[in-house]
């Protein structure tokens, strides 16, 4: 048990910079590349951390960011990975209230992402997301990524009161 933490852990941590990176990227192509690359590190600490929920939402996840970086997500693509996220992920949780939070905070991201264009909205989206995901992270012991969770939030933040006036 305590091997499948550590590796759960040291994903957790590579996910966590790869959303960093992401989070000061200028252009959406940029930032959801690195967010491809949390999804893909995170697939593998929820499986170590056995977190079923949010292992369905991160492969979810990866599937709307590579199609948002090759400029791909229609509006159908982006209702389907929506229920389809929201169905099996409800039907994956063991987790019970925790396990509904990545369900939430991915369902309004994907539409978010769809929706607009707009950075400081996208700021907003992702600061919404990365506090639902700390709660989820610090209760399945992902450490470094609630950390990296809090700290995105508090940057994020700074950025969308720095670029208020755009």
């Amino acid at each position: 048990m305590q091997t499948y933490l550590i590796v759960g852990n040291i994903f957790s941590l590579l996910s966590a910079i790869c959303i960093a990176v992401s989070a000061v990227k200028k252009s959406k192509t940029d930032f959801m590349y690195w967010q491809i690359g949390d999804t893909l590190f995170g697939i593998v600490a929820n499986i170590a951390l056995s977190a079923y929920a949010a292992l369905v939402i991160a492969i979810a996840c990866l599937i709307r960011n590579i199609l948002s970086y090759k400029d791909k997500l229609t509006k159908n693509i982006t209702i389907f990975l929506v229920i389809i996220s929201i169905i099996i992920g409800l039907y994956a949780n063991n987790l019970g209230a925790i396990g509904w939070l990545p369900i939430i905070a991915s369902a309004s991201y994907t539409i978010c992402i769809y929706i607009t264009k707009n950075d400081q909205q996208m700021r907003w989206s992702l600061s919404i997301n990365m506090l639902l995901w700390f709660v989820h992270n610090l209760y399945v012991q992902a450490y470094p990524s609630a950390i990296a969770n809090i700290i995105l939030f508090g940057w994020t933040f700074l950025q969308i009161y720095k670029n208020r006036k755009r």
